[in-house]
């Protein structure tokens, strides 16, 4: 078992530390070729480019080796908490069932983004409702194996994007641009009024929005993969995670 800890509180929780982990992404889940990773694996099978002490061997040149989807990939700090809670410090090298804890890993990263957004809730427009579903959600990460597995999540993600959305509403304002679920993959957005705009879930693949103000704009789900961001003003957008800004051109 490895002397891993992830000490007391909430500070840092939901950030990725891969030298807390065991390599868990490069192990348990599967990747393509097609969708920024050098080759095929599927899941519960190691990634040839990890090295005995679950380190990548090329981290330091991902996307220059074609790896990309490596580079874009965030666990939200899941991996070290099934590596050091739910597995008490084993790694998938101690573990008899890797399917198992490949769902555990998916269930948990789940968890950890839900509480990514939470947490920019009660910072940004907190409500009682929002407060009691992360509390929920802080108690069940802590919870063993079965118990995260038969947890309804998907009624806890229904509930999470409903207090998402009424929290955006009240942060963007009424009377705002609605393109949620919109294809506007290409499309030239420069000079558009997206100030405060709903663009959850929409395609923005290749798109252009140079010096576009998308504060603050939602962006939950929003695929920005190869979208033109130069100069674009991102400072105050709402739920914004890490995976989608290095898809994109900035």
């Amino acid at each position: 078992m490895l002397p891993i800890s992830l000490g007391d509180g909430r500070a840092g929780a939901l950030t990725a530390d891969c030298s807390a982990c065991t390599g868990l992404c490069c192990v348990l889940l599967p990747y393509r070729r097609d969708q920024g990773f050098g080759a095929d694996k599927p899941g519960q099978v190691p990634c040839l480019n990890l090295l005995g002490d679950d380190r990548c061997g090329i981290h330091a040149d991902l996307v220059e080796r074609g790896w990309s989807g490596c580079a874009t990939f965030d666990c939200f700090g899941a991996g070290q908490q099934v590596t050091a809670v739910t597995y008490e410090g084993r790694s998938w090298r101690e573990v008899d069932d890797l399917g198992e804890m490949a769902a555990v890993l998916s269930a948990q990263r789940l968890l950890h983004e839900m509480l990514l957004h939470l947490e920019e809730v009660a910072r940004r427009s907190p409500a009682p409702e929002a407060e009691a579903l992360a509390d929920r959600l802080w108690t069940l990460r802590d919870a063993t194996p079965l118990e995260l597995l038969t947890a309804d999540l998907d009624e806890l993600h229904e509930s999470c994007g409903e207090l998402l959305a009424a929290a955006s509403a009240r942060v963007r304002g009424p009377g705002r641009p609605d393109h949620s679920r919109a294809d506007l993959a290409g499309a030239d957005l420069r000079g558009a009024d997206l100030h405060g705009a709903s663009l959850r879930g929409a395609l923005l693949i290749g798109a252009d929005l140079r010096d576009v103000d998308l504060g603050p704009a939602d962006l939950l789900g929003a695929d920005l993969r190869g979208a033109d961001l130069r100069g674009t003003v991102l400072d105050d957008a709402l739920f914004l995670t890490g995976p989608q800004l290095p898809a994109a051109r900035t």
